[in-house]
Protein backbone atom coordinates (compact mmCIF):
# COMPACT_ATOMS: atom_id res chain seq x y z
CA UNK A 1 0.00 0.00 0.00
CA UNK A 2 1.03 3.67 -0.98
CA UNK A 3 1.84 5.03 2.68
CA UNK A 4 3.48 8.81 2.82
CA UNK A 5 4.17 11.25 5.40
CA UNK A 6 3.63 14.60 4.73
CA UNK A 7 5.10 17.93 6.80
CA UNK A 8 4.34 21.26 6.31
CA UNK A 9 4.19 24.70 8.37
CA UNK A 10 0.56 26.01 9.04
CA UNK A 11 0.48 30.02 8.79
CA UNK A 12 -3.14 29.52 10.19
CA UNK A 13 -1.86 27.60 12.95
CA UNK A 14 1.46 29.14 13.69
CA UNK A 15 3.28 26.06 13.48
CA UNK A 16 4.31 22.41 11.80
CA UNK A 17 1.58 20.04 11.32
CA UNK A 18 1.55 16.70 9.98
CA UNK A 19 -0.41 14.44 7.55
CA UNK A 20 -0.33 10.69 6.12
CA UNK A 21 -1.45 9.99 3.58
CA UNK A 22 -2.78 6.11 2.73
CA UNK A 23 -3.68 4.96 -0.93
CA UNK A 24 -2.30 5.75 -4.25
CA UNK A 25 -5.73 6.48 -6.09
CA UNK A 26 -9.64 6.42 -5.62
CA UNK A 27 -12.15 8.46 -3.76
CA UNK A 28 -10.19 10.27 -0.97
CA UNK A 29 -11.20 10.94 2.32
CA UNK A 30 -10.27 13.89 4.74
CA UNK A 31 -10.03 12.38 8.13
CA UNK A 32 -10.20 13.52 11.36
CA UNK A 33 -8.69 11.67 14.32
CA UNK A 34 -9.67 10.67 17.84
CA UNK A 35 -9.43 13.61 20.43
CA UNK A 36 -6.24 15.25 20.80
CA UNK A 37 -4.73 12.03 18.50
CA UNK A 38 -2.58 13.11 15.32
CA UNK A 39 -2.16 12.13 12.49
CA UNK A 40 -1.05 7.76 12.73
CA UNK A 41 -4.48 7.65 14.73
CA UNK A 42 -6.13 5.56 11.89
CA UNK A 43 -2.92 3.40 11.63
CA UNK A 44 -2.18 3.14 15.39
CA UNK A 45 -6.00 1.71 16.25
CA UNK A 46 -6.64 -0.35 13.01
CA UNK A 47 -8.68 1.39 10.82
CA UNK A 48 -5.85 1.51 7.92
CA UNK A 49 -5.89 -2.02 7.84
CA UNK A 50 -8.99 -2.76 7.68
CA UNK A 51 -9.69 -0.53 4.69
CA UNK A 52 -6.14 -1.96 3.10
CA UNK A 53 -8.35 -4.09 0.09
CA UNK A 54 -9.99 -0.72 -0.74
CA UNK A 55 -6.79 1.18 -0.24
CA UNK A 56 -4.45 -1.10 -2.04
CA UNK A 57 -6.83 -1.66 -5.32
CA UNK A 58 -7.25 2.48 -5.83
CA UNK A 59 -10.74 2.70 -4.68
CA UNK A 60 -10.48 4.98 -1.72
CA UNK A 61 -7.44 7.44 -0.46
CA UNK A 62 -7.31 8.11 3.00
CA UNK A 63 -5.88 11.94 4.09
CA UNK A 64 -5.30 11.97 7.87
CA UNK A 65 -4.75 15.64 9.52
CA UNK A 66 -3.20 16.19 12.94
CA UNK A 67 -5.66 18.16 15.31
CA UNK A 68 -5.11 20.95 17.82
CA UNK A 69 -7.97 19.12 20.13
CA UNK A 70 -5.40 20.07 22.83
CA UNK A 71 -5.43 23.24 22.79
CA UNK A 72 -9.20 24.43 21.45
CA UNK A 73 -11.91 21.42 22.65
CA UNK A 74 -9.84 19.48 25.46
CA UNK A 75 -8.38 21.94 28.13
CA UNK A 76 -11.27 23.26 30.17
CA UNK A 77 -8.87 25.34 32.35
CA UNK A 78 -7.41 27.37 29.64
CA UNK A 79 -9.25 30.47 28.30
CA UNK A 80 -12.39 29.95 26.41
CA UNK A 81 -12.32 32.87 24.10
CA UNK A 82 -8.89 31.73 22.89
CA UNK A 83 -10.04 27.90 22.98
CA UNK A 84 -12.42 29.06 20.64
CA UNK A 85 -10.22 31.05 18.60
CA UNK A 86 -7.68 28.38 18.34
CA UNK A 87 -10.82 26.16 16.75
CA UNK A 88 -11.59 28.44 14.44
CA UNK A 89 -7.78 28.71 13.10
CA UNK A 90 -8.08 25.12 12.98
CA UNK A 91 -11.20 25.28 10.13
CA UNK A 92 -9.21 27.78 8.12
CA UNK A 93 -5.95 25.69 8.50
CA UNK A 94 -8.30 22.78 6.81
CA UNK A 95 -10.38 24.96 4.42
CA UNK A 96 -7.36 27.30 3.17
CA UNK A 97 -4.28 24.64 3.46
CA UNK A 98 -5.07 20.92 3.99
CA UNK A 99 -7.91 20.80 1.34
CA UNK A 100 -6.00 22.68 -1.40
CA UNK A 101 -3.25 20.32 -0.96
CA UNK A 102 -5.57 17.02 -1.34
CA UNK A 103 -7.70 18.72 -4.41
CA UNK A 104 -3.52 19.25 -6.07
CA UNK A 105 -3.09 15.46 -4.61
CA UNK A 106 -5.83 14.19 -6.42
CA UNK A 107 -6.83 16.59 -9.67
CA UNK A 108 -9.56 18.17 -7.74
CA UNK A 109 -11.43 15.55 -6.42
CA UNK A 110 -13.82 16.56 -3.74
CA UNK A 111 -12.83 14.80 -0.54
CA UNK A 112 -15.57 13.12 1.59
CA UNK A 113 -14.92 13.87 5.37
CA UNK A 114 -15.21 11.38 7.82
CA UNK A 115 -14.28 11.04 11.93
CA UNK A 116 -14.80 9.14 14.89
CA UNK A 117 -16.10 10.20 18.12
CA UNK A 118 -14.33 14.23 18.12
CA UNK A 119 -13.29 13.66 14.90
CA UNK A 120 -16.91 13.20 13.76
CA UNK A 121 -17.85 17.00 15.15
CA UNK A 122 -14.71 18.00 13.13
CA UNK A 123 -16.34 16.45 9.79
CA UNK A 124 -19.81 17.19 10.15
CA UNK A 125 -18.77 21.30 11.31
CA UNK A 126 -16.02 21.15 7.62
CA UNK A 127 -18.83 19.81 5.67
CA UNK A 128 -21.68 22.21 7.06
CA UNK A 129 -20.01 25.23 6.92
CA UNK A 130 -17.81 24.90 3.30
CA UNK A 131 -20.04 22.08 1.36
CA UNK A 132 -18.20 23.57 -1.87
CA UNK A 133 -14.96 21.78 -0.84
CA UNK A 134 -15.92 18.15 -0.10
CA UNK A 135 -17.94 15.30 -1.78
CA UNK A 136 -20.09 14.66 1.67
CA UNK A 137 -19.64 13.24 5.32
CA UNK A 138 -19.76 10.13 6.95
CA UNK A 139 -19.67 10.80 10.82
CA UNK A 140 -19.51 8.22 13.41
CA UNK A 141 -20.28 9.00 16.98
CA UNK A 142 -19.80 12.43 17.16
CA UNK A 143 -21.46 14.89 19.52
CA UNK A 144 -22.14 18.26 17.44
CA UNK A 145 -22.30 20.70 19.80
CA UNK A 146 -19.93 22.37 21.91
CA UNK A 147 -21.61 22.18 25.24
CA UNK A 148 -19.62 19.15 26.64
CA UNK A 149 -16.35 20.74 26.16
CA UNK A 150 -17.24 24.36 26.82
CA UNK A 151 -19.41 24.07 29.68
CA UNK A 152 -22.10 25.79 28.22
CA UNK A 153 -20.36 29.14 27.51
CA UNK A 154 -20.93 30.47 23.60
CA UNK A 155 -19.12 33.21 22.20
CA UNK A 156 -19.54 34.16 18.49
CA UNK A 157 -16.62 32.11 17.12
CA UNK A 158 -17.30 28.99 19.08
CA UNK A 159 -20.62 29.08 17.76
CA UNK A 160 -19.68 29.15 14.08
CA UNK A 161 -18.21 25.84 15.08
CA UNK A 162 -21.01 24.39 16.80
CA UNK A 163 -23.43 22.89 14.56
CA UNK A 164 -26.38 22.23 16.55
CA UNK A 165 -26.49 26.30 17.30
CA UNK A 166 -25.76 27.58 13.72
CA UNK A 167 -27.68 25.14 11.49
CA UNK A 168 -31.38 25.95 13.12
CA UNK A 169 -30.93 29.16 12.28
CA UNK A 170 -29.80 28.65 8.49
CA UNK A 171 -32.44 30.69 6.30
CA UNK A 172 -34.70 28.18 4.36
CA UNK A 173 -33.63 29.66 1.12
CA UNK A 174 -29.64 29.13 1.69
CA UNK A 175 -27.94 28.17 -1.27
CA UNK A 176 -26.09 26.02 0.81
CA UNK A 177 -29.44 23.71 1.35
CA UNK A 178 -29.09 22.66 -2.28
CA UNK A 179 -25.53 22.10 -2.22
CA UNK A 180 -25.69 19.85 1.15
CA UNK A 181 -28.58 17.98 -1.16
CA UNK A 182 -26.07 17.29 -3.94
CA UNK A 183 -23.65 15.05 -1.97
CA UNK A 184 -23.34 11.94 0.24
CA UNK A 185 -23.85 12.51 3.89
CA UNK A 186 -24.08 9.77 6.74
CA UNK A 187 -24.22 10.25 9.98
CA UNK A 188 -24.24 7.13 12.22
CA UNK A 189 -24.31 6.47 15.73
CA UNK A 190 -24.68 3.56 18.44
CA UNK A 191 -27.05 3.08 21.03
CA UNK A 192 -24.63 1.66 23.54
CA UNK A 193 -22.25 2.17 26.05
CA UNK A 194 -20.71 5.87 26.10
CA UNK A 195 -22.86 6.72 23.39
CA UNK A 196 -25.74 8.75 25.41
CA UNK A 197 -24.74 12.44 24.35
CA UNK A 198 -24.64 11.37 20.47
CA UNK A 199 -27.64 9.68 20.53
CA UNK A 200 -28.71 13.18 21.96
CA UNK A 201 -27.20 15.35 19.81
CA UNK A 202 -27.89 13.06 15.94
CA UNK A 203 -31.32 13.26 17.16
CA UNK A 204 -31.89 16.82 17.87
CA UNK A 205 -29.51 17.53 13.99
CA UNK A 206 -31.73 14.65 12.14
CA UNK A 207 -34.89 16.72 13.28
CA UNK A 208 -32.89 19.99 12.11
CA UNK A 209 -32.11 18.47 8.86
CA UNK A 210 -35.61 17.38 8.42
CA UNK A 211 -37.15 21.13 9.16
CA UNK A 212 -34.47 22.42 6.41
CA UNK A 213 -35.09 19.85 3.75
CA UNK A 214 -31.40 18.67 3.78
CA UNK A 215 -31.03 15.19 2.92
CA UNK A 216 -28.58 13.18 5.98
CA UNK A 217 -29.40 9.50 6.45
CA UNK A 218 -28.79 9.45 10.27
CA UNK A 219 -28.69 5.70 11.01
CA UNK A 220 -29.42 4.89 14.61
CA UNK A 221 -27.15 1.42 15.57
CA UNK A 222 -28.32 -1.40 18.35
CA UNK A 223 -28.14 -1.33 21.73
CA UNK A 224 -25.22 -3.32 21.76
CA UNK A 225 -22.96 -0.71 19.44
CA UNK A 226 -20.60 1.00 21.55
CA UNK A 227 -18.44 3.85 21.06
CA UNK A 228 -15.33 2.23 20.13
CA UNK A 229 -12.91 1.24 17.07
CA UNK A 230 -14.82 -2.47 16.55
CA UNK A 231 -17.84 -1.12 16.12
CA UNK A 232 -16.15 1.89 13.80
CA UNK A 233 -14.85 -0.81 12.08
CA UNK A 234 -18.05 -2.66 11.22
CA UNK A 235 -20.12 0.79 10.46
CA UNK A 236 -16.93 1.90 7.94
CA UNK A 237 -17.34 -1.91 6.40
CA UNK A 238 -21.06 -0.98 6.06
CA UNK A 239 -21.27 2.42 4.54
CA UNK A 240 -18.43 2.09 2.43
CA UNK A 241 -20.13 0.47 -0.79
CA UNK A 242 -23.00 2.82 -0.64
CA UNK A 243 -20.20 5.72 -0.47
CA UNK A 244 -18.27 3.83 -3.98
CA UNK A 245 -22.06 2.92 -5.45
CA UNK A 246 -21.23 -0.44 -5.18
CA UNK A 247 -24.43 -0.64 -3.06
Amino acid sequence: MYTEAFTHYSQALGKEMHMMIYGHDGLPFLAFPTQDSMCRNYEEFGMIDRLSGYLENGRIRYFVVDTVDSESWSPKDWDKTWRAARQEQYFHYITEEAVPFILDRTNGWLPITTGCSLGANHAVNMFLRRPDLFSGMLALSGVYDSDCFFDGWMDATLYMNSPERYLPNMPANHPYIELYNRKQNIICVGQGAWEEDGIRSLRYLQSVFEEKGIDVWCDFWGYDVNHDWPWWFKQMDYFLPFLLGDR
